[in-house]
């Protein structure tokens, strides 16, 4: 059933006008923050719930009555904070023969009180599906990484496989406000990054290996994980199928948001700069020292000012075939206040296109069906279906 359409008024980029629709009418979920279909040939998508930490696998169909449990994490997970849980899900591009599931998911050895860290930290694991594809089996789950985490919120989490077979994983500077511990323009820590790492070709006596393009990987200054640096919180990051592009929102604090394309040794200036603007921070704790080598930085494509935007939830890039008039165009949308936009992504200075506005909505994700239609989550338990008009 259709919930929203915008009249039709066409803007300079070319962006149509676009609604949407409840994509499973008979479904709902508790904080999906995944939307996954796996690579292999089925028409199935997996939906990952955060606080929760369960996994569900549903039929790729607006009539889908049933979601089967796929995993169940929740004895594992620690959600003290919002933005703590099950945080990823990314399938091997080779699952049809592998099976390999890859999760990320926050925990701590105590769960108690939430200022203090006690042992506080994002688990990277493999897990492994049974034959068929549809039960993630818990027993197989083997670490990959742990990042320690100082505090409970900026903890980022999505992870992606890019179209050169390595994972990559964008972590937030760590939380609090201002990056205290000056994470994003540290060297030697992997908070305020994205990681690029390979899980298929493992050193003897590792867990992962380093791809040998990295680029810090002869720079020994630097994590050899690191892709690039100076992130705040990057929330909700797709590659585009088309050009291989990463795409990425970067939750902001003070003044802005933005949506970036994720470069290779890119520094995205937190907390030197939040978007294009000097960063100053308004309230304490003092923001942490930045190297004095800090820089040159990479500028975001877009930024939103807090009058429109709050909270950036990064989107992707419409490659499906069901809506022609969208290909090309990115869509992403704000959490707090429910705002959604779209822009050419191949436009050099795009303007974005306010798409339509769903007020409280807390849009948390995006995804795309095994076909490539564009789907998004709210924390009002929907999975929505991008529509153009």
């Amino acid at each position: 059933m259709l919930l929203a359409l915008i009249p039709a008024v066409w803007c300079l980029q070319g962006v149509p006008d676009a609604g949407y629709e409840d994509a499973f009418p008979n479904l709902r979920f508790d904080r999906a923050v995944a939307i996954v279909a796996p690579p292999d040939g089925t028409n199935r998508l997996f939906v990952a719930e955060q606080h929760t930490g369960k996994v569900f696998v549903v039929e790729s169909r607006p009539q889908a009555k049933e979601k089967a449990l796929a995993l169940d994490l929740g004895a594992k997970i620690r959600t003290r904070g919002n933005e703590e849980g099950l945080l990823g899900l990314a399938f091997h591009p080779k699952f049809k023969e592998n099976r390999a599931v890859f999760l990320q998911y926050s925990t701590s050895d105590k769960p108690k009180d939430p200022k203090d860290a006690h042992g506080r930290r994002n688990v990277l694991s493999r897990f492994t599906a049974n034959a068929d594809g549809t039960v993630i089996l818990p027993e197989s789950e083997t670490v990959v990484l742990e990042v320690p985490q100082p505090f409970e919120n900026h903890n980022g989490g999505v992870i992606q496989f890019g179209p050169d077979g390595f994972l990559y994983v964008g972590l937030g500077d760590g939380g609090a406000a201002n990056d205290p511990h000056g994470n994003g323009q540290k060297k030697d820590t992997l908070l305020g990054k994205f990681l690029r790492i390979d899980v298929d070709d493992v050193p003897s006596g590792k867990t992962y290996g380093i791809p040998k393009d990295n680029p810090f990987v002869n720079d020994p200054a630097y994590r050899p994980e690191i892709w690039s640096l100076g992130w705040r919180n990057p929330w909700g990051y797709h590659f585009d199928p088309k050009t291989g592009l990463l795409w990425s929102g970067d939750v902001g604090q003070e003044k802005w948001e933005e949506i970036c394309i994720v470069k290779k040794g890119g520094n995205y200036g937190w907390n030197v700069r939040e978007s294009f603007h000097e960063f100053k921070a308004d309230k304490p704790p003092k923001p942490g020292p930045a190297p004095a080598d800090a820089g040159p930085f990479v500028d975001p494509v877009v930024e939103h000012d807090h009058g429109v935007a709050k909270s950036i939830t990064g989107g992707m890039v419409y490659r499906g075939k069901k809506q022609p008039s969208l290909d090309g165009v990115y869509l992403y949308g704000d959490f707090v206040t429910g705002n959604f936009w779209g822009f050419r992504a191949d436009d050099p200075k795009p303007i974005p296109k306010l798409l339509f506005t769903l007020p409280g909505k807390q849009i948390a994700i995006f995804g795309a069906t095994p076909d490539g239609e564009v789907l998004f989550s709210s924390f009002d338990g929907r999975l929505y279906r991008v529509v153009a008009k």
